[in-house]
């Protein structure tokens, strides 16, 4: 455990992130220029007794350089310099390290899944449970756009959710969050602590992504958002520092700490709110109003007005009114074609009695309620 004298930390379980701008700085290929205070940073938390997960992305700009004469590459380039450079990278990870690692790579379909989300949280626990350290990253090279995380920085946040993580950090190549971009602004001011995240902490960061990865300081805002959600504490840092490495070893905030909340979500709603993709829409009428002591209105079908899209049984779907508010992410018990079948009788007794024989729409326990967020 850490114990520090400005912060008092104690950690079990850590999940860092390192980018692009990390792992191939020049674009020439994976460098250890920066990675081997990353390395010493895991290796000393392991000494300590806390088990790490490295959430590593950058295959694309480790491969981009065997592939010299291409200016703007294609989505089939991209995927194959994300196979090329995936073993640079791997194998660089591995020169640092003398004790065992394991490479996992998944797409946001083997995550928004609830069966292959329990396989990923279990494949996790049994490595950390043998001193392996899992290296994880998006498979770039298979996923497409409807299976893809998009950014590491969020792909981090649930993978610290399914970890059970107590931490996770972000390193970047600021030190952390700032009231406006240093960039361009020089008097711009670090924010050491977010205690709530709002539309202003969103402000703060902005759009801007990176050069070399697909992220910036909004995507980590996202992941903080997820992560803090779940319990976890959340840390930006400047990735490029060693220092501040040495900080968080001392229990000093070296950046932006971002607080977990006063009650976390419970891990079946974290991940239906945060992981699991909405395969369509149950709309309901605008003066519908969710209970949570009568949930039974949701469960039926004279609550329904419309299905939207096509979706199977245990297929994740949203649940909105008609002007678009979201109410909740729910598991259908049903497909869409037979919802939509019920749904459209005249006579409301034949979904009643078509119900008590083969069960509820939507079990209460397997529902998300959203409180407005946008998703």
């Amino acid at each position: 455990m850490i114990h520090g004298n400005s912060t008092n930390f104690k950690w079990q379980r850590v999940v860092i992130k390192v980018g692009s701008a990390l792992i191939a700085p020049d674009r020439k290929g994976v460098s250890s220029r920066y990675l081997l205070g990353i390395a010493q940073f895991i290796v000393r938390c392991r000494e300590m007794g806390i088990q790490v997960v490295l959430v590593s992305s950058g295959s694309v700009a480790a491969g981009a350089h065997l592939f010299p004469d291409v200016d703007k590459p294609s989505v089939s380039v991209k995927k194959a310099m994300a196979a090329a450079g995936q073993t640079e990278m791997i194998g660089i990870w591995n020169n640092l390290f003398d004790f065992a690692t394991a490479q996992i790579l998944m797409t946001h379909g083997d995550l928004r899944d609830r069966e292959r989300y329990i396989s990923v949280k279990n494949t996790i626990h049994t490595l950390l449970e043998n001193g392996i350290l899992p290296i994880i990253n998006e498979n770039d090279t298979v996923t497409t756009d409807k299976l893809r995380v998009g950014d590491n920085d969020n792909l981090s946040a649930m993978v610290a959710a399914a970890s059970d993580a107590d931490v996770l950090i972000i390193c970047s190549d600021i030190n952390g969050l700032y009231d406006k971009n240093p960039r361009t602004h020089s008097d711009a001011v670090l924010v050491p602590e977010i205690r709530e995240i709002s539309k202003n902490t969103y402000a703060m960061a902005g759009s801007e992504a990176g050069l070399l990865g697909t992220g910036g300081m909004r995507t980590k805002v996202e992941a903080a958002e997820k992560a803090t959600s779940h319990g976890i504490d959340t840390f930006i840092i400047n990735g490029f520092s060693e220092t501040a490495f040495n900080q968080l070893l001392a229990g000093q905030n070296p950046g932006t700490h971002f607080f977990p909340v006063a009650k976390p979500m419970k891990e079946l709603v974290h991940w239906m709110t945060y992981t699991s993709d909405a395969q369509g829409e149950v709309v309901v009428e605008n003066d519908f109003e969710f209970d949570m002591d009568i949930q039974s209105e949701l469960l039926t079908s004279e609550a329904i007005a419309e299905v939207r899209g096509q979706f199977t049984v245990g297929d994740t779907v949203l649940i909105t009114k008609r002007d678009g508010t979201k109410l909740a992410k729910a598991v259908s018990n049903y497909s869409s074609c037979l919802l939509s079948f019920i749904a459209d009788q005249d006579d409301d007794s034949f979904a009643t009695d078509f119900q008590s024989n083969t069960g509820s729409i939507i079990s209460p326990q397997n529902m998300a309620i959203l409180n407005n967020k946008k998703f």
